[in-house]
C-alpha cells in the first residue's frame, strides 16, 4: 500500500520533491499547494518540469488538501522571510493529523537550546495531539552536518573538533531573494543583510552544532557566530542579476559549538559568486561539496560533491535536500508522534529507487 503524500510548494525544491515523490513505488501525490494564483489548476508534473502530467492539479486551498487526509505533507515552502506563517502553517497540518517532512524553518531540526521552548513546543504538542510526526531536514542544514559526520566519528578512537563545511559557488542557484536580500550579495559591505544580523547564523545553524554535540553525547558551553566578507573585483553578472565591482561577491561564516574554550563542533560555510572570488579560502572537490573533517585519531576528511545531470552542482543540492525529505517519509510516518531530529530515525536509504 503507497503512502498518499501532498505536496506543499512548487519551488526550487518543490518541484524536485514532485520528481522524487514520483519516482518512489510506494509514494501516491494526492495533491499540490501552491502559493501564486497563476500555478493553481496546473498539474503538477508539468510544474515539475517533468514533461508529463501526473493527474494532480495545483490548488491555494489548504482546507481541500486537509480534507484529502494525506499520510504526509512534504513541506518545502521558505521560511526565512515568513517565518510565523511557516511556523502556524506546521501547526495546522499536524493538529488535522498529517504527518510532515520539511526543509524548513530550519532550526526545528533540533531546537533543544538553540531556540526557546516557547518556540518549538507548539509545534511538538500540535504533532503530539494531532498523533503525527514532524521531521526537518535537507542536506545543510541536514545530511551533510549530521549522518555525513556522525557516521564519520564512528571509526575514530579520539575526536577533538567535527567540523562541516560547505563550499559552493552560488552564481547558478536562481533565488534572488535568498541571494540578494537575505545573504547580502550584490549589497554594499557596510550594509548587513538579515542572515548576518547578530544571532541569526546561530538561530539557523546552531542546531547543527548541537546535534552534533548530542550524537556525540557533549554539552556545550557556548555558541559564537562570525563572518567575513569579499567585494567583487569588477563587475560580472550572475544568473539572478548584476554584481557591480566593491560589492559583496564572497562570504564565509562560521557557527562554534563551543567547550572548555574551544570548537569541538563546528559549521562553516564557503561561499563564492566566482571561482576567484578568495582564493586563500577552502577550495571544493570538484565543482562544488560539503566536507567533512574530524580531527582526532585518527584525522579524517570526507569530501561528499555534487553534480546534477543538468552539469550544475546547484541542481545537486536542491534535490539532494527534496529527496532526503521524500525518502525519509516512511520513516517519520512510522515514527512516534512528536517532534523528531535525525537522531530519532533510523537509517534512510534509497529502499526502491533501484530500477530492475
Amino acid at each position: 500500500m503507497a503512502y498518499r503524500v501532498v505536496q506543499w510548494s512548487t519551488g526550487n525544491v518543490g518541484r524536485h520533491a514532485i520528481a522524487g515523490i514520483a519516482a518512489r513505488p510506494d509514494l501516491d501525490l494526492v495533491g499540490c499547494w501552491v502559493s501564486t494564483v497563476d500555478k493553481v489548476g496546473r498539474d503538477a508534473g508539468e510544474l515539475a518540469g517533468l514533461g508529463r502530467k501526473l493527474g494532480v492539479v495545483a490548488t491555494g486551498d489548504v482546507e481541500e488538501l486537509l480534507a484529502l487526509r494525506p499520510d504526509c505533507v512534504v513541506y518545502t515552502a521558505m521560511a526565512d522571510d515568513r517565518l510565523v506563517e511557516a511556523m502556524d502553517d506546521l501547526r495546522r497540518i499536524l493538529r488535522a493529523g498529517i504527518n510532515v517532512v520539511s526543509s524548513s524553518p530550519v532550526f526545528l531540526q533540533f531546537p533543544r537550546g538553540t531556540v526557546p521552548d516557547e518556540v518549538s513546543e507548539p509545534v511538538r504538542r500540535a504533532a503530539v495531539e494531532g498523533g503525527v510526526s514532524l521531521w526537518v531536514n535537507g542536506i545543510d542544514p541536514g545530511f551533510a552536518n549530521d549522518l555525513l559526520p556522525l557516521a564519520l566519528t564512528g571509526i575514530s578512537e579520539r575526536v577533538d573538533q567535527v567540523r562541516c563545511l560547505e563550499i559552493l559557488d552560488y552564481s547558478t542557484y536562481h533565488n534572488r531573494k535568498v541571494l540578494f536580500d537575505i545573504m547580502g550579495f550584490g549589497g554594499a559591505l557596510e550594509e548587513i543583510p538579515l542572515l548576518l544580523q547578530p544571532g541569526v547564523l546561530s538561530l539557523a545553524w546552531g542546531s547543527v552544532v548541537r546535534q552534533l554535540a548530542s550524537g556525540l553525547d557533549i554539552e556545550l558551553d557556548e555558541v559564537q557566530e562570525s563572518y567575513q566578507r569579499l567585494p567583487a573585483p569588477e563587475t560580472f553578472r550572475i544568473g539572478t542579476g548584476e554584481i557591480a565591482a566593491g560589492t559583496a561577491a564572497g562570504l564565509r561564516f562560521e557557527v562554534r559549538g563551543m567547550r572548555g574554550g574551544r570548537p569541538v563542533c563546528v559549521l562553516e560555510h564557503v561561499t563564492r559568486l566566482r571561482p576567484d572570488i578568495g582564493p586563500e579560502w577552502p577550495q571544493p572537490a570538484g565543482q562544488g561539496c560539503y566536507r567533512v573533517e574530524v580531527t582526532g585519531e585518527p584525522n579524517y576528511t570526507l569530501d561528499l560533491t555534487l553534480l546534477g545531470s543538468d552539469g550544475d552542482h546547484n541542481t545537486a543540492g536542491l534535490k539532494a535536500t527534496a529527496m532526503r525529505l521524500v525518502n525519509a517519509i516512511p520513516a517519520v510516518v512510522a515514527a512516534p508522534p512528536g517532534l523528531l531530529t535525525a537522531l530519532d530515525l533510523p537509517l534512510i536509504t534509497g529502499r526502491g529507487l533501484v530500477r530492475g
